[in-house]
């Protein structure tokens, strides 16, 4: 009998899997980008010092971090879909805190929101990694992609949400704009009702290998290095931008379609990742990502008008997209099937525990040196992972099918 963690599904419930994941990577997207479209201004308006400005959006990154193992143990003994409603029930929640939080002038309630906020963010990650549940092998980097790409209309669902409905609450402004959150996240909720994926199965729930061995597998070290500064050098320029715009004099509405082209740039190359993934390999694609996220920071230092925001938020996202989808597909590669939850779950805890540093750092680099001192410090961890991929490749390690450490499928 066949392991149902390796029984592939049937083609009509694959294809509908992928849509729903990505119906729901949607309407979850514009969780994230009411987040980070809104935190720092409304952070701005309720803290009790201008240095906290940013801790809503950080405490959104904290919160992603800290529900992921749980979630991820929600998965693995009771499935995927309960753990999908278990996040949406949350972002449900995020918005309805959020918006008695700007009505009753509450800063610490605000924070407490963007957590839940971030609970949901972790479990619409694992939508990713869903969607190559029961698919054949060669399949899986397209399946992922696929469903990536359903972030393409969160940038303009997220943005736009803001943009319509944040005065309609006067004088709370953005009220209305939570109020709406909430509504989108139930909406999901029923789209992910119909996903039918594998059961768990028992070697699943018993959990297979020891995580230390294999967090000691090279093509893992680089998935989460790769992974992580992808991830935290997004959060922490796109934390900051908004309201480096709004301290240069921007409109709003500006920087909400800079945020819009951005998120719409984080997804839309998912379209055709996959296809560049199977062709030229995950470490090449994440590369690829790290160096279009420096030059993202490059342009930013050309200047402050709004067309250099939006260049860098542009760049930022196609940077993301690389870096981000050739690190999950490397991930693929590090479990065997009963493993994948807990190995998933493991790589996304470690990439956003280290992306939440970079987000509580952001607000307080551009609240005490600007903008410019913010992009500087973003070289940093792009050398770093440069040279780790660099390393990893000399010695021989770079994530090829063939190794013979890769798990069977």
């Amino acid at each position: 009998m066949s392991d149902p963690a390796t029984a592939l599904l049937p083609e009509d419930i694959q294809r509908g899997n992928i849509w729903r994941l990505a119906i729901a990577q949607a309407l979850a997207g514009a969780n994230a980008v009411v987040v980070y479209a809104t935190g720092a201004i409304v952070g701005s308006a309720l803290a009790p010092a201008p240095v906290l400005a940013t801790l809503p959006i950080s405490i959104f990154v904290v919160g992603m971090a800290a529900c992921i193992l749980p979630m991820g143990a929600i998965a693995r003994r009771h499935g995927r879909r309960t753990a999908f409603l278990a996040g949406t029930g949350a972002g449900v929640l995020a918005g309805l805190l959020a918006m008695l939080a700007v009505t009753h002038g509450g800063f610490w309630l605000f924070c407490t929101a963007t957590f839940f906020g971030g609970a949901y963010a972790a479990v619409v990650l694992s939508f990713r990694f869903a969607a190559a549940d029961g698919v054949a092998p060669q399949r899986r980097a397209r399946a992922l992609s696929l469903v990536m790409a359903g972030g393409v209309a969160a940038g303009v669902v997220g943005p736009q949400l803001v943009t319509w409905t944040m005065g309609l609450w006067p004088p709370h402004l953005f009220a209305a704009t939570f109020l709406v959150q909430a509504l989108v996240a139930a909406v999901s909720a029923l789209i992910l009702l119909g996903v039918r994926l594998p059961l768990p199965s028992a070697g699943e729930i018993a959990g297979g290998r020891p995580l230390a061995a294999i967090a000691r597998q090279p093509r893992f070290v680089a998935a989460v290095i790769c992974g992580a500064v992808s991830y935290l050098l997004m959060n922490f320029l796109m934390t900051a931008a908004p309201l480096a715009m709004h301290m240069c004099g921007h409109p709003q509405a500006s920087a909400n379609l800079g945020l819009q082209w951005h998120v719409i740039a984080m997804y839309a190359p998912s379209f055709f990742t996959g296809h560049l993934i199977a062709r030229f390999g995950a470490v090449r694609v994440a590369t690829s990502g790290l160096a279009l996220t420096g030059l993202s920071a490059a342009v930013g230092l050309g200047g402050v008008d709004v067309a250099h925001f939006w260049a860098t938020l542009v760049l930022l996202g196609l940077g993301w997209n690389f870096g981000f989808l050739g690190a999950s597909a490397l991930v693929l590669e590090c479990h065997r099937p009963e493993e994948r939850t807990r190995v998933q779950s493991l790589n996304d805890f470690i990439v956003f525990s280290l992306m939440a540093i970079g987000s509580f750092a952001s607000g307080g680099l551009l609240a005490a040196y600007g903008w410019n001192a913010v992009l500087w410090v973003s070289f940093v961890p792009l050398v770093l992972a440069f040279v780790a991929l660099a390393m990893a490749v000399r010695r021989g390690t770079a994530m090829q099918p063939g190794d013979p450490d890769v798990p069977a499928d």
